[in-house]
This record gives C-alpha cells, structure tokens and sequence, in this order.
C-alpha cells in the first residue's frame, strides 16, 4: 500500500465524510495524493508541507514497523515467545502496526502499512474529505475524531503507549528476555531525531525547552500508573520496572567494581532498584517551577521507591503510593505545559543537571542516559538562541557523555560521574 501514490477517487483528498457514520481507519495510502500529503519537495507557501506521506514512507522508521515483525531477531522473538507468527501476534501489532477491529477500518486499510499516520492522528474518514477545504480549521478536525497533537501533554501520551506501554501494549521482562529493546523515552530528543513532517505552529524560541519539561512529567506519570497497574496484576515485582543493568552488566573482580565500591545504600544488596531515570531530571527541571511542589514529589518517589525496591511490600500500598504519586505528576505536567522558559533558566537547568553528577551516575545507566538526552536537548535550544563562548568544548562533553552509554553493559558510574563534572566546569 505505502509504495503507491493512489491518484483519482482513491485520493485522500477527495474522500467525501459522511459524519452520520462511525469513523474510520483509511490508512496512509488516503493521503498519499501529490496534491495532499504525497508530494516530493516540501512546500513553504502552504500551512502544511503536503510532502508528509513521502517523508514518512522514505525516511521514517515508523514506516518499517510491521516488517521488523519478520526480520531475523523478530522471528527469534517470537520463537522464544512461542508465537506462532510475529506478524499476526496481537501483542506485536499493538505496536508494530494499527490492530484495530475490523468493522474500524476502511476499504483503503492495510494492516501492513506498520505505524502510520492514523496511529497518531487519529481515525480519519471524518475529516480526511472536509479538512482539505479553503476555510477549514484545525479546530473542525478535532472535533470529527483527530487526535490533538499540538498539545504537548498529548502529544506525550500518544507517544507513550507503545515507548512505555498501556494495559493492551507491554514489553515486560519476559519479552525483554526474549530480546526486544527496552523501553526508554524523551520527548525533545526523539522529536530531534524523527523526520519532520510538520510545520512546527508554535513559534516560542524555547519550545525545546518545555516539550523536554512536560516530555519528562509525563513519562513520569504514566510510569508510576504503570506501577501501579502492575502491582495489582499477575507477577510482582514486574523486573521490566526495576534497573535492568543493577543484574544485567559485566561482571568484573570484586577489587574492580564500582558498584560493590559505591556500595547499596537506601536498599538491600541484591535487590535491583526501581528504575528511576524519569525522575532524576524531572526534579531538577520541577524545581525551576515550584520548589515546594518538587520537595513533596521527591518525598512521594521516595516512598515509590522504598516500596518496590524491598520485593516484598504489600500490592495494594505500592498501588496506592504509586497511584497518588502519579496525580502529582500530572498536575505539574499540566502546569509546565503553560510555563514561559527562557534563556537563563535553560543554562541553569543545564548547570543544575550537571551539578547533580554524583546522584545521577551512581544510580545507573538509564538515568545517565536521560540526563545526557536532557543536557543535548538544553544545549541545542540555547545556542539556537545565544552562545556561551566555549560551545565546542561542551558540545565535545556532550558527546562524550554519549560515547560512555553506547555499551550499557560496561557502564561505569564514576567515569561518567567524572565526565559529568568536567562538563559542569565548562559551564558559566
């Protein structure tokens, strides 16, 4: 389906709506029209650049989502799994592809066009006719069924339930096992790195800057609702939840480990801790907004935290915590959303994340990892908007930083401790 540019009544742009009627999943080939989404070169004349089908379908990996199904590890997947086929398996289409009831999709739909539009935009057949008219407005669509992606916070969340998961989208520590990646996210940097098919219509020069602050709240949400949600389930404690690199790193000497030097503090030895890599930057960035509000969050992850970390607390108070830790999540998600940033306090986010080298790098590869996304995406918004006269040595740190996580296996807390701090120097 992706590989043709359906012209005539096939067009996306001339599907008529009949609102009378349930909406439905037309499938990436209903905007492929050279004059919609299909076209080549991006245009700069028009609100939208009406070559997103062809950025799609040549440059984003979302578009090879259901093929990876059957490549070899994919097939060695399921195999361990006991999945007869990877790309009729519901739990693989979830996320691989657009597995919706069949009375939902439309004549146009294809199951193997993997993740397109329809995943993140919403069923189209609604608004896919009326929205190309002269005087439609964004507003009109989202009221005939498209998902509002503008919203940051939604935004968040759309993208978060197949990059963390929701009740019907798992990768829990058996398919992790098996060998499907595990699960990290953050906004801005993703966002980076996926190619654009959209004119970006808020226009604020810190707008990085805020996708990273709600991008972190919540994530931080929903993984506490997942917690949560997992504590009342079937197998406690869910390991996917815990530091997977506390158990899964080389093994060296006694005489040789950072970790036995560092030692456990806070838990037993032994007992992985619960991954906390969508914290420790979030509390830096929260305290930007309300000091008070950061102090009584860090308390409840804390609780979050002793809980899960025992292996043995009652289900109902870990779901309990966790559930009313995530509410506050929420509320400053909500709050960060609407908050201005701006130029100095951006370099002290940057300054403040990496003052915190010691807590960051001792708690693991995951949270090393995400305040290294954090210090790029923060460094990229501001010398877009400034410079700080030495931004080829940071740059260079940065980078450096990357390098240390490329074998998460080999991680070494003190060295990307020491790294960290030699980036701090570098910062006014």
């Amino acid at each position: 389906m992706r590989n043709l540019l359906v012209v005539g009544l096939a067009a996306g742009c001339l599907f008529a709506a009949d609102t009378n009627e349930p909406s439905k999943y037309t499938g990436p080939g209903s905007c492929s029209s050279p004059s919609c989404h299909g076209g080549v070169q991006e245009r700069s004349d028009t609100s939208v650049l009406q070559n997103e089908y062809s950025t799609w379908v040549v440059r984003d990996k979302h578009a090879h989502a259901f093929v990876n199904l059957t490549n070899p590890v994919g097939t060695r997947i399921a195999k361990i799994m006991k999945l007869d086929k990877p790309d009729t398996a519901p739990r693989c289409l979830a996320c691989h592809a657009l597995d919706v009831p069949v009375d939902q999709r439309a004549r146009t739909f294809d199951l193997t066009d993997g993740v397109g539009c329809e995943n993140c935009h919403g069923p189209a057949s609604a608004w896919l006719g009326p929205h190309t008219t002269r005087d439609w407005k964004y507003e009109k669509s989202l009221e005939l069924g498209m998902y509002n992606t503008r919203d940051l916070v939604k935004r968040t969340e759309k993208c978060l339930t197949c990059h963390l998961g929701t009740p019907e989208k798992t990768v829990d520590h058996e398919l992790i096992a098996a060998g499907h990646p595990d699960l990290y996210f953050e906004l801005d940097s993703f966002l980076s790195v996926m190619p654009a098919h959209w004119k970006e219509v808020d226009k604020d020069p810190w707008f990085g800057v805020r996708a990273l602050a709600v991008g972190q709240a919540v994530q931080l949400r929903e993984q506490l609702k997942r917690v949560a949600r997992e504590s009342q389930g079937g197998i406690w404690p869910e390991y996917a939840e815990l530091d997977c690199f506390a158990c899964h790193h080389s093994l060296v000497a006694a005489k040789d480990s950072w970790r036995q030097e560092r030692g456990y503090e806070g838990r037993r030895p032994g007992n992985p801790p619960l991954n906390l890599s969508r914290f420790v930057v979030f509390r830096r960035v929260i305290q930007e907004a309300d000091a008070g509000a950061a102090q009584q969050l860090a308390s409840e992850v804390e609780k979050v935290y002793a809980l899960v970390t025992s292996l043995k607390s009652d289900r109902g108070q870990v779901a309990a915590q966790a559930s009313s830790t995530a509410e506050i999540a929420d509320r400053l998600a909500q709050r960060l959303d609407g908050m201005k940033f701006d130029q100095p306090m951006t370099l002290r986010l940057m300054k403040n994340i990496s003052a915190d080298a010691d807590a960051i790098a001792e708690q693991g590869e995951r949270p090393a990892e995400q305040a290294t996304m954090a210090l790029d995406s923060l460094f990229v918004a501001y010398t877009k908007n400034g410079r700080l006269g030495n931004d080829q040595q940071i740059r260079a740190g940065i980078n450096g930083l990357f390098k240390q996580l490329e074998d998460p296996s080999a991680y070494n807390g003190f060295q990307f401790a020491a790294a960290l701090k030699n980036l701090s120097a570098l910062l006014p």
